[in-house]
């Protein structure tokens, strides 16, 4: 969960129509694929470096990173990683970004480039599988809208062995389900799917972890708003400070967005 100063989103895509023993299927449609975190080259086919606003956000990590520099954001072997390093200046900066809190790391963040807005004709599912760490930082994958909110969080990490699903309505009206995360920096898969419901405002969002539901939650107005994918390793903020002291790595890989229907 982020501070609110957040304008956060994710994809957008075409789609196909079969024909199948005389009746019109929807087909899905790969927005992005699999294998984009293969190379540097497919990665930025469809991934977009910082923030879709730029480098700051509301913790104490400034997002870094560019065709020219991955020191931060590191593609290769299908894997996305995310490291956050903390800097060694004796007076930090202070973000940009409310609450403006002093930047203590340097970080990464990236965001898919296609937007995702859900439809009563279509419905999207993102997927992936990650090793997170959990010690004050908020490594996430999430969707938001500009002009915050709306926001669902599909995978964050605030402090404790758990994954946090959210989905904000407005910065009160929050709706947060946990589910027991792993400390053993394992791989675990998160997929979330959003569809429509029969009165063309709402979406429903159902969480899945290791391939199992675990929450449904209820985006109110979330319909027609075009939304971010962002993947990025915050440090501190809501999860509690003081942060790690050394380097920590956020692995993310396979992640797979698709869209059923137009």
């Amino acid at each position: 969960m982020w501070a609110k100063s957040e304008l956060t989103r994710t994809l957008g895509a075409a789609v196909a129509v079969l024909c199948f023993t005389g009746a019109f299927v929807k087909a899905d449609v790969t927005v992005v694929p699999s294998n984009s975190f293969s190379s540097y080259s497919t990665f930025e086919t469809y991934w977009a470096y910082l923030y879709p606003w730029g480098s700051d956000h509301n913790g104490s990590a400034r997002m870094k990173g560019s065709s020219s520099d991955h020191s931060n954001i590191v593609v290769g072997s299908n894997t996305l990683s995310l490291i956050a390093t903390p800097t060694s200046n004796p007076v930090p900066p202070t973000s940009s970004a409310n609450p403006h809190p002093a930047i203590h790391y340097a970080s990464g963040a990236v965001h898919a480039k296609s937007q995702i807005t859900v439809t009563s004709a279509n419905s999207w599912t993102i997927s992936g599988e990650f090793s997170a760490p959990t010690t004050h930082i908020l490594p996430s994958t999430l969707t938001a809208v500009n002009g915050w909110p709306p926001e669902a969080d599909i995978g964050e990490w605030k402090g404790t062995n758990d994954n946090w699903f959210n989905t904000f309505n407005t910065s009160s009206v929050v709706r947060s389900d946990l589910a027991a995360w792993p400390a053993d920096l394992s791989f675990h898969s998160l997929k979330a799917v959003l569809t429509a419901e029969s009165n063309n405002a709402d979406v429903r969002i159902d969480f899945y972890m290791d391939n199992t539901r675990r929450a449904t939650q209820y985006g109110k107005g979330f319909v027609g708003k075009a939304m971010w994918l962002i993947i990025n390793l915050q440090m501190e903020g809501s999860s509690g400070s003081p942060g790690p002291s050394g380097t920590t790595n956020y692995k993310i890989r396979n992640v797979q967005i698709t869209r059923t229907g137009s």
